[in-house]
């Protein structure tokens, strides 16, 4: 057994009992002053109770976070010897935590990377789920799933799926994210070929990721059932900020040029879309449950 070296002084680990010399499974989080209580502690024994544990939960607060969060932190990480915990020195953004992470990681040699938000659930096979299916096609290195959409009671609101196979989920690329973010598992192989999270970007950066990762003709695909329930909370149909939108449809021009995709087609769905993004959200709200349907429509994709 040996401790991780952190490396990175904008980040102090703790973990009271030392970390495995080899570990397969790393699941990576991070939570933030505006996170709350009751959903962390949702989201942690959602992963700590999976039927296939990951062999190392590391979470990063990011800067300060709320005194019973960092509490229940701190007392859990005691119970649990496959939990560490990383105080970030500042607020960096989840880039930035997840590329520590992905840093200190690496000379473990695991084999894939586990993704999970703060105020989501993980349905109790879902590690083993992705880890299963990951090991039977070596050529996946990137696998999300299906998610159900929960509303703040913890109520279902409705199942988000997407294209399955990497040909549909390529196809996609100029028109949305293909890959439900907090549901994804990456192969560790990926970032020892030097792929990381855009560090300056504070929002859609698994979109810039996903991009870069299929322009190196890395293969993705999806889980048709739902692994995570994904909390939908109040203003989720807002107006989503402007940085936001406008790294969105960055986001969408790069896939066409990246991957070839170039159409008057794509351009025009792009626009459409940022200006979608300012209206008022009953708009927004309407055209989400259209996407949904039409994605419903294809999911034997």
């Amino acid at each position: 057994m040996i401790p991780i070296s952190a490396t990175n002084n904008q980040f102090v680990l703790q973990s009271t009992y030392p970390i495995a010399s080899s570990v397969s499974i790393v699941c990576g989080m991070s939570v933030y002053i505006n996170d709350r209580l009751e959903w962390v502690k949702q989201a942690v024994e959602s992963v700590l109770n999976q039927t296939l544990p990951a062999d190392l939960f590391m979470i990063v607060l990011d800067g300060e976070v709320a005194d019973d969060i960092a509490i229940y932190l701190t007392q859990v990480e005691k119970e649990n010897p496959n939990l560490a915990l990383v105080h970030g020195t500042t607020n960096k953004g989840l880039s930035a935590c997840m590329n520590y992470i992905i840093d200190s990681t690496l000379p473990l040699k695991p084999r894939y990377f586990f993704r999970m938000d703060a105020d989501d659930i993980c349905v109790p096979h879902r590690f083993e789920k992705q880890a299963t299916l990951l090991d039977k096609h070596d050529d996946v290195d990137v696998l999300g799933s299906a998610l159900w959409e929960v509303d703040e009671q913890g109520n279902r609101a409705g199942i988000r799926r997407l294209p399955l196979t990497h040909s549909k989920l390529l196809y996609a690329f100029s028109r949305r994210c293909p890959i439900n973010h907090p549901t994804v598992a990456i192969r560790y192989s990926v970032f020892a070929r030097g792929h990381r999270y855009l560090p300056n970007m504070r929002n859609t950066q698994d979109y810039f990721l996903w991009i870069a990762l299929a322009e190196d003709g890395c293969k993705f695909a999806n889980v048709k059932e739902p692994l995570l329930h994904f909390r939908r909370i109040n203003g989720f149909y807002k107006r989503r900020g402007r940085g936001k939108s406008v790294n969105e449809f960055k986001a969408r021009l790069l896939a066409m040029d990246s991957l070839k995709q170039k159409s008057l087609q794509n351009y025009c769905y792009a626009l459409f879309v940022l200006i979608l993004r300012m209206m008022p959200s009953w708009i927004i709200k309407v055209a989400y449950k259209a996407d949904r349907f039409i994605l419903g429509l294809n999911k034997h994709n």
